[in-house]
């Protein structure tokens, strides 16, 4: 008896590693990440978001800084107003205002010309969904894999691949910790720069309204680095479709 008793205990301590080291599939961590910054019911509630801020890119010739706004709509509508004053260097006040209708893409820049949004970067938008393209990515017609575990910093991060129906796959990384997006990496072909590698770091996540909102955002790519601080978030707010439209000529 004393032996069937000690040979059910080792088996069952056999057994108990198998259980903790048990592999996470990327659905389990897309849930985690969802519910670590709200859960799916407090997602779908936010239809809109308008975030304000300041903008900081680093240049040879030092830092120079501005403002931003961003607006979002969902399902997919955005953009992003930066004005930077580069009186420093002679170029008085920039302005980059980059609109997407949902269906087509248009950047209004002072300093490199207006022009379409077009190829990688429009289809980057187009996948980009409304509060987060977690959230509905199956019936998107999108694909993740689970790559594995890599650091970031001295965080250990789940690695994703997120591949839309169409358009660059991007890698996402989640802490393995708290689940909440640590960093995104996606490879891009644009038109007037050619291939780039763009990083995009998120941290000091707050809760706004029952969602987390990463407050802080880095961007870096071999041309530059910039970073995104905001000031205030406001969601639900109403949008005119019009604030994502190209503007009549």
């Amino acid at each position: 008896m004393r032996k069937q008793l000690l040979v059910s205990v080792l088996t069952a301590l056999l057994v108990l590693p198998a259980v903790y080291v048990h592999a996470q599939t990327a659905d389990e961590i897309i849930e985690r990440s969802l519910t670590a910054i709200g859960g799916r019911a407090a997602l779908s509630k936010v239809t809109s978001r308008v975030s304000t801020g300041t903008i900081t890119v680093a240049t040879p010739g030092g830092d120079v800084t501005g403002t931003v706004e961003l607006y979002n709509k969902a399902p997919n509508k955005s953009r992003s107003l930066v004005k930077i004053d580069l009186s420093n260097f002679g170029l008085g006040q920039v302005t980059q205002d980059q609109r997407f209708d949902g269906t087509t893409g248009y950047a209004i820049d002072t300093l490199n010309g207006n022009r379409d949004i077009t190829g990688d970067q429009l289809e980057v938008m187009r996948s980009s969904t409304f509060p987060t393209p977690l959230l509905q990515y199956k019936e998107a017609g999108a694909r993740v894999e689970l790559l594995g575990k890599e650091k970031v910093g001295d965080r250990d991060a789940y690695v994703l691949q997120f591949t839309p129906r169409a358009g660059p796959a991007s890698r996402m990384f989640f802490d393995a910790e708290t689940y909440v997006l640590m960093k995104s990496v996606v490879t891009l072909n644009v038109p007037q720069l050619g291939t780039v590698e763009q990083t995009v770091e998120f941290s000091d996540y707050r809760d706004v309204d029952g969602v987390k909102v990463s407050f802080r955002g880095r961007s870096i790519n071999q041309l530059q680095s910039l970073t995104i601080a905001l000031t205030k978030v406001e969601q639900n707010t109403p949008i005119d479709d019009s604030v994502f439209s190209k503007p009549a000529q």
